[in-house]
């Protein structure tokens, strides 16, 4: 599914921008006309989309050549040159703005996510992401986390039952829920994982009366009763931990022993790392 998401992605991408033609580039560039581009570094952090990137250009134009010098996941700095293109001008220009769009995103998720990453090292808390993604582009942005050294939570609705309060509200308790998420997996030969929200003590308690999930996420506890959370749980579940959580606050949760972390951060409100291409 991922894959074919991202060919997706690419096909509505060239539609939107490119559409009946590039009429600037195909008026002033003869279609003959060949030349190269490198993709210049201008601020510090992690690269991210050099794979994507090159999906793009060859989606494009498969005779585009592409020498990569720097592969994702690697901290860059300024002035870095992380791969040149050669091929027909028409080609690197009508790719140039989806191939910028694409990298820059990506790579400045995985620089706020390895800052994340970073800030947990000595615990053995893993920093997730979430569904608070931008529409059409969470494959990319899912990706461009564990690049950063995060890890994914759930793709989508479908790869996770997670019993939110909305869901635990209308189904009519954490028992009730739980209980309909088993018999739902049975009917339908799924082995789909269940994580269950709590808002208190009282439904941490009833999560643990009930059993049979696989995690307790723990919403907007304080550092202190998440805790005492952990004490109660005892190891019988892994514990993440969400809502609110900083990355001011993000090493003093993790130090009470959760299992996870969930960042709605590192997705929703992300600077973009700049970058161009430009001809050489």
């Amino acid at each position: 599914m991922k894959q074919e998401l991202i060919d997706e992605l690419i096909r509505l991408a060239f539609k939107e921008d490119v559409g009946d033609g590039d009429h600037t580039t195909l008026s002033s560039i003869p279609a003959d006309a060949m030349g190269r581009v490198q993709l210049l570094i201008k601020e510090n952090g992690v690269l991210a989309g050099v794979d994507v990137a090159k999906h793009v250009f060859h989606t494009f134009d498969p005779d585009l050549k592409i020498t990569i010098f720097i592969k994702d996941g690697t901290e860059v700095k300024v002035g870095d040159v992380a791969f040149t293109v050669e091929g027909k001008v028409q080609s690197l220009l009508q790719t140039e703005r989806l191939v910028l769009n694409v990298m820059q995103r990506m790579s400045g998720i995985a620089t706020t996510t390895r800052k994340y990453v970073d800030k947990l090292k000595g615990t053995k808390t893993q920093v997730l992401d979430t569904r608070k993604t931008t529409p059409g582009l969470r494959m990319l942005e899912k990706e461009a986390v564990k690049i950063g050294g995060g890890t994914n939570h759930r793709i989508g609705l479908f790869d996770m039952i997670l019993l939110k309060d909305n869901h635990i509200d209308f189904a009519g308790g954490i028992e009730k829920a739980i209980a309909r998420a088993k018999t739902y997996s049975r009917e339908k030969g799924k082995n789909l994982p269940i994580e269950v929200e709590v808002r208190d003590f009282d439904e941490l308690n009833q999560v643990l009366q009930t059993g049979g999930v696989d995690r307790i996420m723990l919403d907007n506890f304080n550092v202190e009763n998440t805790r005492k959370a952990v004490e109660i749980v005892a190891g019988r579940y892994p514990i993440e931990s969400s809502g609110g959580i900083t990355y001011d606050t993000l090493r003093d949760y993790a130090e009470t022993g959760v299992d996870y972390i969930s960042v709605g951060a590192l997705t929703h409100s992300v600077k973009s790392l700049d970058m161009s291409l430009k001809a050489f």
